[in-house]
């Protein structure tokens, strides 16, 4: 981790914290998710059983509409087909509710007991109340039917305050209304019945039959009060209570229009005076005497029937409304906290973004601003100051533009007094480099007037000296001061200076050469060849033929005493022209070729290291002084060195002139 990027670093630190809210997050949405999905199947499972519940009621309804058409060998009555088309559209209804339920272990197998009954249906109605299949088994055969439905109450629930007995209570219901529709059947067939014609014991079968459904009603709606809730308890009664009022309003119609047509009416009693009355085993023409016929039975029991059903439709109804309700708050929790927590999560990697993007920025101007300071600004202004002769430089320091008092505004005024101290440093030493400028170049004025002085005295002895070996000394001493002046002159170099004396008018090459050749101690090694017709600028013959003296000094210092020293000359067709000197010296390694190149191209600062190599220095700055080109190379034969000196063209004259004339004494 030592070698990331701090926007790397801070993302991985504040990657785990994102994390973690990203998983309980992703925890929370999910389980919001899996309300929402229990909450759809809820509501699939209230679809499911409010169309079973309507197709268990209209069954059991289909077989109490069509007990006395059946029984009176009226098999095409209107009556019948209607309740089986009614029957029949619950079924296509319940269908398509079972498309859409939840695949549970338990519904698939209420349903294929849904299924199993269903199979009866068809065989059922062909037979019902026939030879074939007598009441009793017709009853039971529509209970096969009518009973499966029914339980699906069971698996109703979710969305009820009391999610453990709002199925109960449903069921209980069911099971109220489906006792109260076999009461209402077998009391039908007790009425019209002829009962003379039934085996022995049969009546008292069916009349135990009839008193059992009628205890087993009592007994769910006990279940339901218990089961229900207050609210359930008081909506029975207030459907039980209208259906006894619209009893009522019937029997006063039905009295009404008896006495229109002149007819005795006997007021029915209420439906549970009928049933005990049924159940004691009466006559029909015994029960009709109190006002009980197949006729008011049915209807007594078929207002009850409805008013079950009635109740039965409402609680279904609620129910799938509470899932629904549940279902859609469910929906909006699940999407509220999807939105929050991406909007948790996008919040938090934005502010990472943000606080890893301002420290990143802050550090990159850093970074920028001390690549700006080494690379640039310090270098510049060093150099500036380490020129020979350097001109006034603002060594006042630009502060980093980082105002934040923070950890990285510390480090960039930290830089900036690093780089005070720098330029201070730099300044101090060129201060001190220009002191030694200055005492270079005051040695050199004293030492170059006595070495000017030395000359003319040798040059007087020499025009009235007679004897050739004291001639000869004469010319050695002349020698000897020419180098001592040239060594002066290094000094001048160093500090910076000009040189006083300048030539006037071009100089030949080949004089040029020569010049330089004198200035050598050992210049009778050194021999000329090809040298072309070519003119040095007189501008630059001075710093030209010293150029070349430490050149040739150099080759022939630092080789055999009884070897030669050749210089050859080239005139270039974009005028310039290409000096190579030879020697067969000892020569150097690549890699010292290479360091002393690029000391010529780029000559460093005046240090203590340049008393060793001094004249190879002179020659850099003199090169640089004019864009001369100067590189050293090895020989072709593998023995000794080349120096190259390419003069460039404004250094060069290669029209015809006359004899040069020194401007200087």
């Amino acid at each position: 981790m030592q070698n990331w990027r701090m926007a790397k670093r801070l993302y991985v630190v504040l990657l785990f914290p994102v994390l973690v809210a990203l998983s309980l997050g992703a925890f929370r949405v999910k389980r919001s998710v899996d309300t929402v999905r229990s909450a759809e199947d809820a509501v699939y499972v209230a679809q499911l059983v409010q169309a079973a519940n309507k197709y268990a009621s209209d069954v059991i309804n289909e077989r109490d509409i069509s007990v006395v058409p059946l029984l009176e060998g009226r098999e095409s009555d209107s009556a019948i087909a209607e309740a089986r088309a009614v029957t029949d559209r619950d079924r296509v209804a319940f269908d398509r509710a079972v498309e859409r339920m939840p695949r549970t272990e338990r519904l698939l197998q209420r349903v294929a007991a849904v299924r199993s009954g269903e199979r009866v249906l068809e065989e059922l109605r062909e037979d019902a109340f026939t030879d074939k299949l007598p009441g009793v088994e017709t009853e039971e055969r529509y209970h096969i039917v009518q009973h499966p439905l029914m339980e699906l109450s069971n698996e109703l629930g979710f969305g009820s305050s009391n999610q453990t007995s709002f199925g109960r209570t449903l069921f209980a219901l069911s099971l109220t209304q489906a006792a109260e529709s076999l009461t209402r059947a077998i009391g039908q067939r007790l009425l019209i019945e002829d009962r003379a014609g039934l085996a022995e014991g049969e009546l008292e079968t069916r009349l135990a039959t009839f008193r059992s459904y009628a205890y087993l009603q009592q007994v769910a709606l006990q279940e339901f009060t218990g089961a229900g809730t207050n609210a359930d308890a008081a909506r029975l009664d207030r459907a039980i209570e209208a259906a006894e009022t619209k009893g009522k309003a019937l029997t006063v119609e039905a009295a009404q229009q008896a006495a229109e047509a002149g007819e005795t009416f006997v007021s029915p009693p209420p439906l549970e005076e009928m049933i005990q009355e049924i159940a004691t085993g009466a006559t029909p023409a015994e029960l009709a005497s109190k006002g009980i016929t197949q006729t008011t039975f049915f209807t007594s029991a078929t207002l009850a029937f409805d008013a079950y059903r009635s109740v039965e439709v409402e609680l279904a109804d609620t129910a799938l409304s509470n899932a629904q309700e549940i279902s859609d708050d469910a929906r909006q929790d699940a999407i509220l906290n999807a939105a929050v927590v991406l909007a948790s999560v996008l919040l938090a990697v934005l502010l990472a973004a943000w606080v890893a993007r301002s420290m990143t920025r802050s550090m990159l101007r850093l970074r920028g601003a001390a690549l700006e300071i080494a690379e640039k600004q310090l270098p510049s202004l060093i150099e500036k100051l380490s020129h020979p002769r350097p001109y006034p430089v603002d060594t006042r320091v630009a502060p980093i533009p980082i105002s934040s008092r923070d950890e990285i505004g510390e480090v960039a005024r930290a830089f900036d007094q690093v780089h005070r101290e720098a330029v201070q440093l730099a300044a101090e030493q060129a201060l001190l480099r220009g002191n030694v400028s200055a005492i270079f170049t005051s040695l050199s004025r004293r030492s170059e007037a006595l070495v000017e002085g030395q000359l003319h005295l040798i040059t007087e002895l020499e025009n009235h000296e007679g004897d050739p070996d004291q001639l000869e000394n004469l010319f050695r001493l002349d020698h000897l001061a020419t180098r001592m002046r040239r060594n002066g002159e290094n000094l001048l170099i160093l500090a910076g200076e000009e040189p006083r004396h300048r030539w006037e008018q071009p100089v030949s090459l080949i004089d040029t050469l020569r010049a330089a050749t004198s200035e050598v101690e050992q210049y009778a090694r050194i021999e000329f060849s090809g040298i072309p017709e070519a003119f040095v600028h007189g501008r630059a013959v001075t710093d030209v033929v010293h150029l070349l003296a430490e050149l040739l000094e150099n080759a022939t210092t630092f080789s055999s005493p009884h070897s030669r020293v050749h210089v050859t000359a080239a005139a270039l067709p974009d005028g310039r022209a290409m000096v190579e000197i030879h020697d067969q010296g000892i020569g150097l390694r690549p890699e010292d070729f290479a360091e002393l190149n690029r000391k010529l191209a780029d000559p460093p600062t005046v240090d203590s290291a340049i008393s060793q190599r001094m004249g190879l220095f002179v020659v850099g700055r003199l090169a640089e002084r004019h864009g001369i080109g100067v590189q050293l190379r090895p020989s072709r034969d593998g023995q000794g060195a080349i120096a190259l000196v390419m003069l460039p063209q404004p250094t060069m004259v290669y029209a015809p002139q006359e004899a040069a004339v020194h401007s200087g004494g």
